[in-house]
């Protein structure tokens, strides 16, 4: 069964171009309608209910975007933003565990974004209930585009949907392949598919320091460093993590900076 879409820019090349890579490229999506105003995109969506909106954020003012979603009050779709923006809203998008397209659109990275829109359609199936969780993340993904608002909430995906934290409950996290382990301070886990890499990026380096090439700890959490035998990082449960050298000397430069 494919997912049908829409596609929603304000500049008909963009649209046009999505359109038609997405119709060579990706035979899971049908393209059933296309729109460069809000006022055109909000009446598809509610006359067509589409599984996914390909949207353009820029359309034309930034706002836009964020208040045709909020507009729509029968939220049962999936979302993909297509940007020109780099830099911190990447961190945000990623904060907010949610899709983008940096234009001009990467056919793979099109591809790796639709495959990931078919997967979690089978989530959200399983359980509607997460498309709730879900806009609740874009909505902070908004606060944090257009107000500024420091970063401190994060959408974590799992087997069964996503589930959004507040960092300060993350104890330390742990490169598991190309996948991440997050340990909450309240002795809970959760295995999310974004690298560690990507984690080093969205967390607030004031509270978090990568301390190994398999280790992010919250700095609030920890107790001590020892040298013994080593580099270590001891943290209030009494958790020893081990500190790559070549990360040590930042490391020390760090903790006497607090």
């Amino acid at each position: 069964m494919k997912l049908r879409a829409i596609v929603v820019d304000d500049e008909e090349f963009a649209r046009k171009n999505l359109i038609m890579l997405l119709e060579e490229f990706c035979p899971e999506i049908e393209v059933i309608g296309e729109a460069e105003r809000k006022d055109q995109a909000k009446a598809i969506i509610e006359a067509s209910q589409p599984d996914v909106v390909f949207l353009d954020i820029r359309m034309p003012s930034n706002a836009e975007g964020f208040e045709l979603l909020e507009e729509i009050e029968e939220k049962s779709f999936q979302v993909v933003f297509v940007t020109a923006f780099k830099d911190y809203a990447i961190k945000a998008f990623n904060a907010s565990a949610v899709y983008y397209l940096l234009k001009p659109i990467d056919i793979e990275e099109l591809q790796t974004a639709v495959k990931k829109l078919v997967e979690s359609k089978e989530i959200y199936n399983e359980n509607p209930s997460n498309y709730s969780t879900y806009f609740d993340s874009l909505k902070n993904l908004s606060n944090n585009l257009l107000r500024n608002k420091p970063n401190n909430r994060i959408a974590v995906s799992h087997t069964k949907g996503l589930k959004i934290i507040e960092d300060d409950t993350i104890l330390h996290l742990e490169a598991s392949g190309n996948c991440t382990t997050i340990y909450f301070k309240d002795g809970t886990r959760y295995l999310d598919t974004r690298t560690l890499k990507i984690y080093e990026e969205i967390l607030d380096e004031a509270k978090f320091a990568r301390i190994h090439k398999s280790h992010i700890i919250n700095l609030n959490e920890l107790a001590e460093y020892l040298n013994e035998e080593g580099h270590f990082a001891v943290l209030k449960n009494g958790l020893r993590l081990p500190i790559a050298r070549n990360r040590v000397t930042d490391f020390i430069k760090m903790l006497k900076q607090k």
